[in-house]
């Protein structure tokens, strides 16, 4: 019981954290958004995807962006913490690292699933205003959707984690973070199909775990994608265990 107490405190410490910094909210959001728009928008018009709107076809990628972009560098607040001496603090409580690798993990799941909650809500107007076509907004597909975003995300936050556990300053890890996420993204498919790549890019496309989670997201909100639904889960699952695994061991070994 006292684990789980330490686990709860640790996701309320993050989620009062976040409660506090509405510029990062709001910059979280309209970055995605513009992309949606800009991109979308000037892409599609003159680019058609076999009959389908192309603003429609990047929507689940703009999700996984918003997804991946908070879920990494959330882990900068680790390097906050060893800086404030807060995570002294933590560490010397009657608390497996382990659980604070969860508390953690939970606080920096919660922060992020909750801007993907208001950009699903923005992409629902869209639709429902007619801008938008070719989305569906089922209760299923939502509840689908949250539930592939949620397995990605405790991976993504993973790897903030450890790299962040790592690090001894938020320039350091930012310019580490930068190296990462933009291939991840760019390479995932978010922004274009995947069918017939180039030879050279197209193993790079299918090893990275983002692929199967926009690709899942696209089954739950289009209706089409390019694996079966059941290999993009298993995936990311995989994904997700492993960094969390590997999270855990950092975290255990982490010196400040």
């Amino acid at each position: 019981m006292g684990e789980l107490k330490g686990i709860y405190a640790l996701w309320y410490r993050e989620f009062k954290v976040f409660q506090r910094e509405k510029s990062r909210v709001i910059a979280s959001i309209i970055s995605p958004i513009l992309w949606f728009l800009v991109i979308g928008g000037g892409i599609g018009s003159f680019v058609s995807l076999n009959g389908l709107n192309y603003q429609a076809f990047i929507f689940p990628g703009v999700l996984m962006q918003a997804a991946l972009f908070s879920s990494v560098f959330f882990g900068v607040y680790i390097v906050w913490d060893k800086k404030i001496d807060f995570l002294k603090e933590v560490l010397v409580a009657p608390l497996s690292r382990t659980s604070i690798f969860i508390g953690k993990i939970l606080g920096g799941a919660t922060d992020t699933l909750i801007q993907i909650v208001i950009l699903l809500a923005v992409g629902y107007a869209f639709t429902a205003s007619g801008m938008l076509i070719g989305l569906n907004f089922s209760l299923f597909s939502v509840l689908l959707s949250m539930a592939i975003l949620f397995i990605a995300i405790v991976g993504l936050v993973s790897i903030g984690l450890i790299i962040g556990s790592q690090m001894e300053s938020p320039e350091g890890f930012q310019l580490i973070m930068s190296f990462l996420v933009f291939p991840l993204f760019f390479l995932s498919g978010a922004l274009f199909p995947i069918n017939n790549l180039p030879a050279w890019m197209a193993p790079i496309v299918f090893v990275n775990p983002v692929t199967y989670a926009v690709d899942g997201l696209r089954w739950a909100l289009l209706g089409s994608s390019t694996f079966p639904l059941i290999l993009d889960i298993a995936v990311i699952s995989v994904f997700s265990i492993i960094m969390v695994g590997i999270g855990t061991y950092a975290f255990k070994k982490m010196k400040l």
